[in-house]
């Protein structure tokens, strides 16, 4: 039996940490309940108070086979470096300069939608191809792979 996946982010703004990655990742917030036009009109139906509105987010592939990214919000901020983190693969099949412009490229695009570059790793034969180490908004790693 195939398990569908969810990776859950705990993070302060919901909404603008989906947005992010639905942007990282050319995913779309998921659409609303059936039988709404928004979700504003679901949550305003479902006796949510507007103060509770950004409590919950989710993005999904749009293409139905990617994991589902829900973000809920937490009282408290990160505090330490990720045990578990995400890499986007932003330049495969690539190698040598070419793969490290396209990672340049992509980092480049998600630093204007508020990520955070930490650093480069070089390409070190045999196996380093090189990477780069980014955060999301919230400070969440990910590499640029």
């Amino acid at each position: 039996m195939a398990l569908d996946l969810q990776i859950t982010f705990d993070c302060a703004d919901p909404a603008g940490l989906s947005a992010f990655w639905a942007e990282a990742l050319g995913y779309r917030l998921q659409d609303p309940p059936a039988g709404f036009a928004s979700w504003e009109e679901a949550l305003t139906a479902m006796g949510v108070p507007p103060e509770r509105r950004n409590d919950a987010s989710a993005v999904v592939d749009p293409e139905g086979s990617g994991p589902r990214l829900f973000f809920q919000r937490v009282p408290e901020s990160k505090q330490a470096k990720n045990r578990v983190h995400l890499d986007v693969r932003a330049a495969p099949g690539l190698a040598g300069d070419a793969r490290m412009a396209a990672l340049e490229a992509a980092a480049e695009r998600l630093v204007s939608h508020g990520a955070t570059r930490l650093r480069r790793t070089e390409p070190a034969p045999p196996l380093g191809a090189g990477h780069l180490v980014m955060a999301d908004p919230e400070g969440n790693e990910f590499c640029l792979d």
